[in-house]
């Protein structure tokens, strides 16, 4: 896919500098907005909320996906799916600044709240890179751990958020958002081919299923919130 066609991506704004707009399109702001209501979800399933735990893991979801994992995905990709817009040193700094500050939110809650929560953070860390970079060759760059990683593994990090273990209740919503998450990523990478051979009525087709999916995911998870917040 070309430059200049990644940039006429429907979630890149259409306005502001170049490298704002990259910026912007780089986070996948819908798809990463998927990860944090699957969080969000998981939250919500506990018998009691802290709101601020809430507020907490969907800020360490948007700084270690959203930026980090991303910007690791353009460093490790052959592909480079943002071309040259940021240079090694500007991606680097993304990658370890998001990690940083996902990591330093989390590890206030892990010591005085939910010591449990380190179990995910090393395993989505690990992720982050041995899926991105495609470590050992690859052979973890596939759909079944990206659905684990950004699918399965945050309902159940959002649940221990809020009580420090686990339940039957994130297990089986899991299984629903490793659904959502297959799909999801079987339509993107179809998607991404036929916009790379510029078959756009087929590519547009598969952009309206990519739309209802993410918004539809993010809509469940505020409402879930509206929910819990009225009870």
């Amino acid at each position: 896919m070309s430059e200049d066609t990644r940039l006429n991506e429907w979630f890149v704004p259409k306005f502001g500098p170049l490298k704002f707009r990259v910026f912007i399109g780089l986070m996948f702001l819908p798809y990463t907005g998927m990860c944090i209501s699957f969080t969000i979800l998981g939250s919500m399933l506990a018998p009691t909320i802290s709101w601020d735990r809430v507020a907490a893991m969907s800020l360490i979801y948007g700084l270690a996906l959203g930026i980090s994992a991303h910007a690791a995905d353009n460093l490790g990709s052959k592909k480079k799916p943002w071309g040259m817009y940021f240079n090694s040193k500007e991606l680097w700094i993304m990658v370890f600044l998001g990690l940083l500050a996902a990591y330093s939110i989390a590890a206030y809650y892990i010591i005085y709240y939910v010591p449990n929560l380190l179990v995910f953070g090393v395993i989505e860390g690990f992720f982050v890179f041995a899926y991105n970079f495609e470590l050992f060759r690859g052979t973890l760059h596939t759909n079944g751990c990206f659905i684990c990683s950004w699918g399965i593994l945050p309902v159940f990090a959002g649940y221990i958020m809020q009580t420090n273990t686990l339940g039957f209740l994130p297990l089986l919503l899991s299984a629903l958002t490793a659904m959502v998450s297959y799909v999801h990523i079987k339509i993107s990478r179809q998607y991404k081919e036929l916009r790379r051979q510029a078959v756009d009525h087929e590519s547009k087709r598969l952009e309206i299923y990519l739309k209802i999916i993410s918004f539809g995911t993010i809509a469940i998870g505020a409402i879930a919130i509206w929910i819990r917040a009225t009870l």
